[in-house]
């Protein structure tokens, strides 16, 4: 089923997932990994496709470790994976123990203190150590790793970082982690390692120690600037054209008459704006609040890219669609937003940012399929 067939609702905002995309590109990050395992990670509503379906899919694939970012997103998938492992990245703390032991999730401690907490409530459980080996965000720091793993309590089931800059293959702190890294698990004799997400896995098998944790990539996303991205687009994202009218030269599109017409044009108003994630610095070209990235956004119509007009706003989003054809588009019809013709990685660029934030930022109007 494609998006063109599938049946006509209320929606102004449409989502196609593509689970057959989805498969193809864990098998590719899978084979990237060499001999070690890997994961998935499917935080934040599985990158915003719907981690209750795109999860077991995984699982289907053969895929046993799963990255969620919270106890309650592990306890929604528990029942959809009664037999993964399911490591928790932020952690265990107070309020969030019971839901972490009733789930049976593994939590991947952070800190010292959620160290002893652990050791001292769930001693005997199965739990993640993670290493800040260059991010200054979440961690033990080497030294406190090393500590621990010289303390009495029990090991770890896996050891883990995370790369900083491995999206910039040359950077020097990517060989600095790795050293880092790999001295620190080498403390812990038996326990598995982890540390390259969709871009270290590019890296290379010195950078992929026994788990891989594929992300951004599974979800269509390019991994390395640069680099000629292989994986196939999951995400389809459709706005409803309400209304094509006709604007003369000289007249102005949208709020603050940030954009004026150098022709006569036929626009498609659409019903898609920034309450549904189409980010409002993505707006059209000139447009004041987005400077730094010149080039505007745009969508497709069968194929055929069209800019994107004025500022984005809450609901509506102004497409020229004046260089098409006459009946190429008209109310009711569908413009694809991200998809097969529009890379998410363009409509990240023009919004000037990543396409991590375009996907998990795809809000709860838009009408979700799901095909394959």
């Amino acid at each position: 089923m494609t998006p063109r067939s599938l049946p006509d609702t209320a929606a102004t905002a449409r989502m196609t997932v593509d689970l057959d995309a989805l498969a193809a590109n864990w098998r590719q990050m899978r084979d990237l990994s060499g001999a070690a395992r890997c994961g998935a990670a499917v935080k934040a509503d599985a990158y915003g496709t719907g981690a209750d379906r795109a999860a077991p899919r995984l699982a289907r694939e053969g895929c046993r470790d799963f990255f969620v970012a919270d106890a309650g997103e592990g306890m929604r998938l528990r029942p959809l994976l009664p037999d993964a492992r399911i490591h928790v990245l932020n952690g265990v703390f107070e309020g969030a123990f019971a839901d972490i032991i009733a789930h049976d999730l593994i939590p991947v401690i952070n800190s010292p203190q959620q160290a002893s907490f652990w050791r001292d409530n769930a001693s005997g459980r199965p739990y993640a150590l993670h290493v800040d080996t260059g991010m200054n965000r979440l961690g033990l720091s080497p030294a406190e790793a090393v500590a621990h793993a010289e303390g009495s309590g029990p090991a770890p089931c896996l050891v883990m970082s995370h790369f900083a800059c491995a999206d910039e293959p040359g950077h020097p702190l990517n060989d600095a982690q790795i050293r880092t890294f790999a001295g620190v698990a080498a403390c812990f004799p038996d326990v598995e390692a982890s540390l390259a997400n969709s871009a270290g896995i590019h890296i290379g098998a010195r950078a992929h120690f026994q788990l891989t944790r594929p992300g951004i990539a599974l979800y269509g996303g390019e991994a390395v600037a640069g680099v000629s991205n292989r994986m196939r687009p999951v995400v389809t994202a459709e706005a409803r054209v309400l209304l094509v009218r006709r604007a003369r030269a000289g007249q102005s599109v949208s709020y603050g008459a940030a954009h004026v017409l150098s022709r006569d044009s036929r626009i498609a108003v659409c019903g898609v704006g920034y309450a549904d994630g189409y980010l409002r610095n993505g707006s059209g070209a000139g447009v004041p609040i987005r400077k730094a990235v010149p080039q505007g956004a745009s969508a497709a119509v069968a194929g055929t890219r069209c800019p994107v007009l004025g500022k984005v706003t809450m609901d509506l989003t102004m497409v020229d669609v004046t260089d098409l054809p006459e009946d190429a588009v008209g109310p009711g019809d569908w413009i694809e937003l991200i998809g097969p013709s529009v890379d998410v990685e363009d409509t990240a660029t023009a919004a000037g940012t990543i396409s991590y934030e375009i996907l998990t930022s795809l809000g709860h109007r838009y009408e979700r399929h799901y095909v394959n």
